[in-house]
């Protein structure tokens, strides 16, 4: 499947947008309180990390989804065979910033991870979001890691 398929909405799910969302999952009504599309943009212009230059188009990525919430695609630094990040297009560094008006956005991005995950053909996988240095978090852009396709072991580090 080219990035661009796996960009595109699924072709099986209904078309009418305002049943369903860019990632074919179930949309709910819009949020009073979501942050809107150009609040999103204006943080993705202020946001000085690498994810904010992918963001921005300035770094190219290997993208395998995006949709008008987050982007996803394969780190650069794999940790198993599949090692695909999920970021937000909002600036946001890390769960501890994250508050009530995060909380559909946030639900977003763990649906996301888990299509791709079984977009990227694996039965079992590991979400990790690490919050802070301390958790080691080196890029303070808020991420989710999808690892998979090895086993793996626990407890991780």
């Amino acid at each position: 499947m080219s990035n661009l398929e796996a960009m595109s909405p699924d072709p099986s799910q209904p078309a009418d947008s305002a049943s369903t969302s860019p990632a074919g999952l179930a949309a709910d009504p819009p949020d009073p309180g979501a942050a809107d599309p150009a609040a999103i943009a204006s943080g993705a212009a202020a946001n000085d990390t690498i994810f904010g230059r992918i963001l921005r188009g300035e770094i190219p990525c290997d993208a395998v989804y995006a949709d008008d919430l987050c982007l996803a695609f394969r780190d650069v630094n794999p940790q198993a065979p599949v090692h695909v990040l999920v970021i937000p297009r909002e600036a946001l560094v890390n769960l501890g910033d994250a508050g009530r008006q995060h909380r559909e956005l946030l639900g977003h991005l763990l649906l996301v991870a888990a299509k791709v995950a079984r977009q990227e053909g694996l039965e079992g996988w590991r979400t990790v979001i690490n919050s802070g240095a301390e958790a080691g978090q080196t890029v303070f852009h808020l991420h989710v890691h999808v690892i998979g396709g090895r086993p793996l072991s626990w407890p991780p580090g």
